[in-house]
């Protein structure tokens, strides 16, 4: 693809023909503001937060507007900047500030916007402040939503429709009453949503938070163990304890997409009756054993029950080659076609 130079506040860029003015800026480390705007997901121009001024004249959102050669872009100009504060205060002139305990604090794209365009408690003074008082919605095991701290931005929308393909939310109501909600505005469990959280982890505020949040101490790359197909995870790690798992985005199986067991199926890790030890029955209780003694009972009982008295239970948290080399001892070895799958019951 041919490469166009444009100009942004008076640095020359080069940019791919057909990127956004705004993926140029940011390719190239000039920071542009924006809420609606996510990577994964085709622009929308919701927001109008992104505004630039194209060669001198004209105002345009830099999110929709494509790069030609010699365009001269001013992202600082008097009036782009005085039409992106009255848009930043006008979002948050309904918003909750509870900044210091929400969810989002430190990591809150409109936290970030407004100290980057200037919003002061003096500049909010002139609008008639009032934050909706509007139920929060706890019905999912997982996430919690707030509405009433929603910028209507639409990434989750967006992220249900282009990338789950599912459509559990959408916009509702009208005016000044608009929400995102479900069909019939039923509790988001009563929905067709399906927890993955990929609306979640999109969010620029904390209209969508996760339940029981814990901030990680650190971060560990690790594979998913919820079924063969190897998703790419980073566990959040505190102390000797997980609080957290996110999709790891360099990982070419799922390029940071999780379902709802591999982004919130982490309890059982440290969950006090798990089972580190193998257990055998010994006068009819099951007491711990050495893997060693456990294997040795497989083997005795594996050789007395041949054919078919044998059967086999294969899992979905192993591999495929794992899955093959059980059916293949089952028929090969036991000589049984005694064999099925969890995922099938």
């Amino acid at each position: 693809m041919n490469e166009v130079t444009i100009t942004i506040d008076g640095l020359q860029i080069t940019a791919k023909e057909g990127t956004t003015v705004l993926q140029a800026a940011l390719d190239n480390g000039l920071y542009i503001p924006s809420l609606c705007n996510h990577p994964d997901l085709v622009p929308a121009g919701l927001c109008r937060v992104c505004i630039v001024k194209m060669d001198d004249w004209k105002i345009a959102i830099s999110c929709k507007l494509p790069v030609k050669e010699g365009m001269v872009i001013s992202t600082e100009d008097p009036e782009v900047q005085q039409i992106r504060k009255n848009t930043v205060e006008l979002l948050i002139a309904n918003h909750p500030m509870t900044c210091l305990t929400c969810e989002s604090d430190s990591n809150c794209e409109l936290q970030r916007v407004a100290h980057y365009v200037g919003i002061t408690p003096d500049s909010l003074k002139r609008y008639r402040r009032s934050v909706r008082s509007i139920p929060m919605d706890t019905s999912n095991p997982f996430f919690d939503i707030d509405p009433s701290k929603c910028i209507m931005c639409g990434i989750c929308v967006r992220t249900c429709d282009e990338l789950q393909n599912i459509n559990a939310i959408d916009y509702g109501l009208r005016g000044v009453a608009s929400i995102i909600t479900t069909l019939g505005n039923k509790p988001i469990a009563d929905s067709r949503c399906e927890s993955c959280g990929e609306c979640v982890v999109r969010c620029p505020v904390a209209a969508l938070a996760p339940k029981d949040t814990l901030q990680p101490m650190r971060e560990v790359k690790s594979v998913c163990t919820y079924c063969g197909v190897g998703c790419g995870v980073l566990l959040g790690v505190r102390g000797d304890k997980i609080v957290g798992v996110r999709g790891d985005k360099e990982n070419p199986v799922n390029r940071g997409s999780l379902c709802v067991k591999g982004r919130y199926g982490y309890k059982f890790i440290n969950h006090p009756d798990r089972l580190k030890t193998p257990l055998v029955r010994k006068d009819g209780k099951l007491v711990e054993a050495t893997w060693e003694e456990a294997m040795n009972r497989i083997e005795a009982k594996f050789s007395q029950h041949k054919g078919e008295q044998f059967a086999a239970l294969a899992s979905a948290r192993i591999t495929n080659e794992d899955n093959y080399l059980i059916q293949k001892f089952t028929r090969a070895v036991m000589g049984t076609n005694n064999i099925d799958h969890c995922a099938r019951l």
